[in-house]
């Protein structure tokens, strides 16, 4: 039977320094973390990769699950030795049948290179409709401004992106197409109610949800008409009523990264994390500090061990993010 230490540390995903696990991250998956994230700082070359992620996997004592924002376009952390991949927009504007085809086809390309380095999940696809001209964030990472092609498209890559091994993560639920804030460095806020999100937003999570997507994340941005105030990856009403109890969706759901500037400049990450368990999110990442992550286990822990029902929802993730796991995660 697994303490709750480790329960709780299951639920944390990771960033770390450098190209190889140093003592803060050994220190982290000791307690029990499972989940990590790569990014530049990480990476060398395609026989670089391999080896760091190796070494990630060999430190765990159980299944280990490693992560990358591997979109194609301009979010590319990897580079030298991968195919460059162009603007998810290029494919949507395709049209038809040959964006589908296009999507498939880039969708199997990235995870046959992830595959090939031991990486086991993309945060890919991007199914964000870029209906605001003015977004800062999303724009050309998106299929396009017609959410039909978004959901066909995204349909097409997760369904071959899987189909080769590596789990895909639909983003940003429930919507960060329409914004004119960057959830990295200030909150965003949308008056948007339900009749707009069924016609615009949600779409592409159907699709997505219908293709057997293995994880969708979250959006830090707050939907006014559906949770006053609240962040969407801080509401239950956004994450457990909307995405798991109407639309049905059985997978892991990833929050963005909490160090995030919408999140991190208004709530303690201790706090934030729990929040976002409580809300319905399986996972919570912390990319970036050790402190923050050992922060975000402690107070998991606590609340696991006062609230009998708060500890339901830390068992229930726990065993998706296994299940998620025993699918994806493959030895070093």
């Amino acid at each position: 039977m697994q303490s709750m230490e480790a329960e709780s540390a299951r639920l944390v995903l990771i960033g770390f320094a450098g190209t190889e696990p140093d003592g803060d991250c050994r220190s982290l998956i000791a307690r029990g973390v499972c989940q990590a994230i790569i990014f530049g700082r990480n990476i060398t070359d395609a026989a670089g990769v391999a080896r760091t992620c190796a070494d990630l996997k060999s430190v765990a004592s159980g299944p280990m699950a490693i992560a990358v924002d591997q979109e194609g376009g301009r979010v590319s952390r990897l580079t030298k030795g991968f195919t460059t991949v162009g603007e998810m927009a290029d494919i949507g504007a395709l049209g038809g049948a040959a964006a589908a085809a296009e999507a498939a086809r880039v969708g199997a390309l990235l995870a046959r290179e992830l595959r090939s380095v031991n990486i086991d999940i993309d945060f890919a696809p991007v199914v964000d409709v870029d209906s605001n001209p003015n977004n800062p964030v999303i724009g050309r990472r998106s299929f396009g401004a017609d959410p039909a092609r978004v959901a066909d498209c995204a349909r097409a890559f997760i369904e071959a992106m899987q189909g080769q091994g590596v789990a895909a993560c639909a983003k940003h639920f429930p919507g960060h197409g329409d914004t004119e804030v960057d959830s990295h460095l200030d909150l965003p806020r949308l008056s948007h109610g339900m009749e707009r999100l069924r016609e615009v937003e949600l779409p592409p999570f159907l699709a997505a949800i219908s293709a057997g997507v293995a994880s969708i994340m979250t959006a830090h941005v707050v939907f006014e008409s559906l949770d006053p105030g609240v962040p969407a990856t801080l509401s239950n009403r956004v994450v457990q009523g909307l995405l798991r109890d109407e639309m049905k969706f059985p997978g892991v759901i990833y929050s963005d990264c909490l160090e995030m500037s919408a999140i991190a400049d208004r709530y303690q990450t201790g706090p934030a994390a729990v929040a976002a368990i409580a809300a319905g999110c399986d996972t919570v990442l912390v990319c970036h500090t050790p402190a923050r992550q050992h922060e975000a286990i402690d107070a998991i822990v606590r609340e696991a061990a006062s609230s009998a029902a708060f500890n339901r929802r830390v068992a229930e993730s726990s065993r998706r993010v296994q299940q998620l796991l025993a699918q994806y995660a493959r030895a070093k």
